[in-house]
C-alpha cells in the first residue's frame, strides 16, 4: 500500500534534512575547533613519545611514563574514594592552600591601593614610586627577608605568593580606574553622586575587566611562587615533592611533579575564564554594541 506524499509531509521531511545538516555542521565545527586546539599538542605529545623513546635517555622519560606515574601517584584511587590519592591530598592539598590563599590576599590589596591610586592623583603620587621599587625586586631575592620576618612556616610562602600577585593587579586595576569615560564621571559629579556610589556604580565596573586579566594573569604567578617557596625548608607540598625527586636524581617522579603543576595550573585557569565570562557577560554585550 503506497502511503499518498502531502505538501505538509513534504514540507515536514524537508525541515528535518535541514535540521540535520544544521545539527551536523555544528558537530563539524565543534570538532574542527578542538582539533585545532588539541592538534598541535597531541603531535607534540607524540613527537616526544617517539623521541624518548628512540633516544633511551634517563633524564627525558617517554610522556606515557609520565602519565602513568602521575595516575599511580595521585589518581590512582577507586571512584569510591574520588579518584585522587590520598597521596594527591597531601602534595597537592597544602600547595593549592598556599597559592589561592596568597593569591586572594595579594588580589584583595591590589585591587584596593590600585583603585585608590588610580581615582585620586594626590594619592598615585605616594603610592607610585614604592610600588615602582617593590615590583621591580626579583622574587627570589625577597625570600630571604620573608624568612626573617615570618619564619618559615606557611605564613611566608602564602605572604612571599601575596608579595608577587599584588603588583600585576595593582597597575592593571589603576589602568582600569584611570580609562573610566570622562563622561561617565562628570555626569556622575553634575548630578551630585555621592563618591562611595561614584565607586561602586561607575568606577568599580569599568575597571573590573582590567582587574580581571590582572587577576588572571596573577593565578599563574602564585603557582610560580608557590613551587619556589616550597623548595625552601618545607615539609610538605608538590615543590617540596619535585625538589626532593630532583635531589635523589628520581627523574620520572620530577617529571610526574611538573606534569600535575601543569595539569594543576591549566584546570585552574579554566575555572578562572569560565568565572570571568559569566561575571564579565554585561560588558561582552556593552563592547558588541558598540
Amino acid at each position: 500500500m503506497t502511503t499518498a506524499l502531502t505538501p505538509a509531509s513534504v514540507a515536514d521531511a524537508a525541515q528535518g534534512t535541514v535540521t540535520r545538516g544544521r545539527v551536523a555542521r555544528r558537530a563539524l565545527r565543534v570538532l574542527g575547533g578542538v582539533l585545532i586546539r588539541v592538534g598541535p599538542a597531541l603531535v607534540a605529545v607524540l613527537l616526544w613519545q617517539w623521541a624518548a623513546t628512540a633516544e633511551q635517555s634517563p633524564y627525558f622519560p617517554p610522556p606515557f611514563d609520565t602519565a602513568a606515574r602521575v595516575r599511580e601517584l595521585w589518581f590512582g584511587a577507586s571512584l569510591a574514594d574520588g579518584v585522587l590519592t590520598g597521596r594527591f591530598r597531601d602534595d597537592a592539598g597544602p600547595s593549592l592552600l598556599r597559592a589561592l590563599g596568597g593569591w586572594a590576599l595579594g588580589g584583595a590589596v591590589g585591587v584596593v591601593v590600585g583603585l585608590v591610586a588610580g581615582q585620586w592623583p594626590r594619592a598615585a603620587g605616594y603610592v607610585d614610586p614604592p610600588v615602582t621599587f617593590l615590583r621591580s625586586l626579583p622574587k627570589p631575592a625577597v625570600v630571604p627577608v620573608f624568612l626573617l620576618v615570618f619564619g618559615a612556616g606557611d605564613l611566608m610562602r602564602v605572604g612571599l605568593i601575596a608579595f608577587g600577585c599584588t603588583w600585576p593587579v595593582l597597575l592593571n586595576t589603576m589602568q582600569g580606574v584611570r580609562s573610566v569615560d570622562p563622561v561617565q564621571r562628570e555626569t556622575a559629579r553634575a548630578f551630585h553622586v555621592p563618591t562611595r556610589v561614584q565607586l561602586v556604580r561607575v568606577v568599580v565596573p569599568a575597571a573590573l575587566p582590567k582587574t580581571a586579566a590582572g587577576l588572571r594573569i596573577t593565578l599563574s604567578l602564585s603557582l610560580i611562587l608557590m613551587v619556589l617557596s616550597e623548595w625552601l625548608l618545607a615539609d610538605s607540598g608538590l615543590g617540596h615533592f619535585l625538589i626532593t625527586a630532583q635531589r635523589s636524581f628520581d627523574i620520572l617522579d620530577m617529571w610526574a611533579a611538573i606534569a600535575l603543576l601543569g595539569i594543576v595550573g591549566y584546570l585552574l585557569n579554566l575555572l578562572f575564564v569560565a568565572t570571568e565570562r559569566r561575571l564579565l557577560r554585561w560588558h561582552r554585550h556593552l563592547s558588541a554594541r558598540g
